[in-house]
């Protein structure tokens, strides 16, 4: 059992936190550090097996292939569209069979291996043959009986107005709005308390969710992964693109995800200070589009449990996610608050907080948290009942690859910013001083 942190830690905003563990899960490769790193040459390199890489910035006016004709790909058609731009010159007119291969040895990186996997592949198999669930109905996304008619409303409308109004954002880039029917988090905490209880029946070792949660369990490996991939693809991943909030700008109606991403308008047309102070500034703080929102293709799923004997707390830390969707499924309880300290990048991890990012926030049975995998948090102990909570790693394979080549994170990293203003701003008094 684990000691609550701090109350110093988590209420002085100006001091230095102690160093952020890193939240993984059990099945995971780690989260990808960013690094510059140079493009692949020449063709002869890839024949000899150096490790494929693939360019800095995009190409520009290159149109990707479509890949959604093919069936046996290991990936979404859209990644490798995606990433097509990013290819090496010689290998934008290349075959689709070449591109795919490259671009596959990238991806493949990110893929579990050895020995770990071959037990976590055994481990489903036997739930798989041997695990009968509670309730059936669980395991196929059904959203008129799984969501809060309030949630299911404001999508199906689809607006910003019908949105925004059942969404709280708490403090930069912290929403939550109620999700869940109270019948179906009763029937997911009853589900997991049957395969615990076949699990110890049967002698099987349950496998935990990631490296700081005791207690738990993956519902990808119960069965739940195709009922929680459509989550994220259909509920999750719009959000966090921002695909449903809109914004006028020059008497055109954009949406604002791509508008992020720079693809409405050309800097011919309102130039790039434009684009940034009048769309994306608004919106940063709004949309998951900067820390790959927009690019979601993968997720580990999985509930934690808190209680007296049991896990009390959860120390500070980033997640293995590019968004996370955090949902309180109940029981009663007392204590267990979630505390935020802004979004950082490797680099500034263990840096100082300010004021505008400190925020406590307590969990409400049915109501979701959403907020970016690189924001700061944790939680502080329960002091009665027990909580349960369904938590889901949205990831996407294309942020993580892009953001090797990256050194500037100020679009997403709270630091970054600061020091990027910090630097405009000398430069600014450097040039009035000469001019003078």
């Amino acid at each position: 059992m684990r000691e609550p942190l701090s109350m110093a830690a988590e209420v002085m905003p100006s001091r230095k936190k102690p160093a952020l563990q890193h939240h993984h899960h059990h099945n995971a490769n780690g989260q990808v550090s960013s690094g510059h790193q140079k493009s692949l040459g020449d063709e002869a390199e890839r024949e000899v097996g150096a490790l494929p890489k693939l360019q800095r910035c995009p190409t520009a006016g290159h149109k990707p292939d479509k890949y959604d004709d093919l069936e046996d790909l290991e990936y979404p058609p859209a990644l490798y569209s995606g990433m097509e731009q990013y290819l090496p010159g010689d290998l934008l007119s290349a075959s689709r069979d070449k591109k795919i291969s490259f671009l596959e040895r990238i991806l493949a990186k990110y893929r579990p291996n050895g020995e770990r996997a071959r037990k976590h592949r055994e481990y489903r198999e036997r739930i798989r043959y041997n695990y009968q669930p509670l309730h059936e109905e669980l395991y196929s996304l059904d959203p008129d009986r799984f969501f809060d008619r309030t949630f299911l409303d404001a999508v199906k409308d689809g607006s910003e107005e019908a949105l925004r109004k059942i969404i709280t954002e708490h403090s930069p880039g912290v929403y939550t709005f109620n999700m869940l029917d109270a019948t179906f988090c009763s029937m997911m905490l009853e589900e997991v308390e049957h395969f615990e209880n076949w699990a110890l029946e049967a002698k099987v070792k349950v496998m935990r969710p990631n490296t700081m949660n005791n207690y738990g369990a993956v519902l990808d490996d119960i069965g739940m992964e195709g009922m929680l991939n459509e989550l994220m693809i259909n509920f999750i991943n719009p959000m966090a693109a921002g695909e449903y909030m809109q914004s006028s700008f020059g008497n055109k109606l954009i949406s604002c995800g791509r508008a992020v991403k720079g693809l409405i308008m050309s800097e011919e047309t309102v130039g790039k200070r434009d684009i940034e102070e009048k769309i994306v500034e608004p919106y940063k703080s709004v949309l998951f589009a900067n820390v790959g929102g927009s690019s979601l293709d993968t997720h580990h799923g999985f509930v934690v449990e808190y209680s007296m004997d049991r896990d009390l707390d959860l120390g500070f830390h980033v997640d293995d996610s590019e968004v996370t969707l955090n949902v309180c499924l109940g029981k009663d309880f007392d204590g267990g608050e979630l505390f935020f300290r802004g979004v950082r990048c490797d680099k500034h991890v263990n840096g100082e907080s300010r004021p505008e990012e400190v925020l406590e926030y307590s969990h409400v049975p049915g109501r979701a948290i959403l907020h970016a995998g690189r924001h700061r948090h944790g939680a502080k102990a329960i002091t009665a009942g027990q909580r349960t909570n369904l938590i889901l790693w949205c990831r996407s394979s294309e942020f993580r690859e892009l953001k090797k080549y990256q050194r500037d994170f100020s679009s997403w990293c709270g630091e970054c910013l600061v020091r990027r203003k910090e630097r405009r701003r000398r430069l600014s008094n450097a040039k009035r001083q000469l001019a003078t």
